[in-house]
């Protein structure tokens, strides 16, 4: 049983809502096709929960009726937010969550807490919670306007909506770009059997990694999107060699990182690649709709030396903090890291 995803949507434009405030999850990947290929609302991508929370508020205190769309691991980002805006100033707007799943054995560790306590999580924020029935669109559209008065948080389990395809004007060709795979094969190369520390983000970046470098020395971060920075900083200040592999969704989900990273230049071996493919591959292939995005101008105004090309940067054998941007093409999937090599807490 599932909602049917354009009646669902359909129903909501129909009720007056305005803007879906989205960071994309693969649970709600057919809701945010259907608003990307439907002109009567507006797909509203954010760089973090926090970011589509506080942009919904302001919305709602505008006048417009937006929804929030993230996945559990995301309400935590939003939390700050939640209990410091949203709940004081009595601001309310319907947040959809993904309510992701664990079991034992399972590598996807980074859901293993919230797949029991999301629920007491949404309680501390001192909302209540509602899961979204699938089996009649018009009981759903009544728990999403109920949640657009109340302080009332609706929770999306597996399978909730029938598949929609994104039109193919909103499909992303990036087939002129070399595959990741090549880069990570030569990182493979050059770089095996050293004591070079490697940092693959959350999603297909870390699976890949997995598949494509065997013989280096990674940790494949299976949660905490926008940190890969950041963790490698901790790691450079421990006195590691650490190459940070990241993504162009996962750049701007917590772009302090870089700022603060900046502060210690002349004190580490760091260099952040970013791999950008244009899309959030792993929850559907939406765009990121990041092209006015100057990535290596950010990085510079850090104070990260950039390293034009990937040839360069892996032939540059000089200590610092480097940024190298990286256009690159879709891989087929590969297999995620099993829990023996996931489930590390040392480097």
């Amino acid at each position: 049983m599932a909602l049917d995803t354009k009646n669902f949507v359909n129903d909501l434009i129909t009720n007056g809502y305005t803007h879906l405030c989205v960071v994309p999850c693969s649970f709600a990947k057919n809701v945010i096709n259907e608003a990307i290929n439907n002109e009567k609302i507006e797909y509203l991508p954010c760089a973090s929960e926090a970011v589509a929370c506080s942009v919904a508020t302001g919305l709602k205190m505008g006048g417009k009726k937006p929804i929030v769309i993230v996945q559990s691991s995301g309400v935590t980002n939003m939390g700050s937010c939640i209990t410091s805006l949203v709940k004081p100033y009595g601001v309310t707007f319907p947040i959809m969550t993904s309510w992701r799943t664990y079991k034992d054995g399972d590598s996807e560790i980074q859901h293993q807490h919230l797949a029991t306590e999301l629920p007491k999580l949404i309680e501390a924020y001192g909302f209540r919670h509602c899961v979204l029935d699938i089996t009649n669109t018009d009981n759903a559209v009544s728990q999403i306007n109920t949640c657009d008065t109340t302080q009332t948080i609706c929770i999306i389990k597996k399978d909730s909506f029938t598949g929609v395809e994104l039109e193919d004007k909103h499909k992303l060709d990036v087939s002129d770009y070399t595959l990741r795979s090549e880069f990570l094969t030569q990182l493979n190369d050059k770089f095996k059997n050293t004591d070079t520390l490697f940092i693959g983000t959350t999603g297909n970046t870390a699976r890949e990694m997995y598949s494509f470098m065997p013989d280096t020395h990674n940790f494949y971060m299976a949660g905490n999107m926008g940190g890969a920075l950041s963790l490698g900083l901790g790691s450079a200040l421990a006195g590691k060699k650490v190459i940070v592999c990241g993504g162009d969704a996962e750049f701007v989900m917590h772009m302090g990182g870089l700022s603060t990273a900046g502060r210690y230049k002349g004190e580490i071996d760091l260099t952040y690649l970013l791999f950008d493919n244009e899309q959030n591959k792993s929850t559907g292939g939406q765009n990121t709709y990041q092209s006015h995005i100057d990535y290596e101008m950010i990085a510079k105004g850090c104070d990260l030396d950039i390293v034009d090309g990937f040839s360069n940067m892996i032939n540059n054998n000089d200590k610092g903090l480097k940024f190298t941007h990286i256009k690159c093409g879709i891989d087929e999937e590969t297999p995620r890291p099993p829990l023996d090599v996931v489930k590390v807490n040392k480097f």
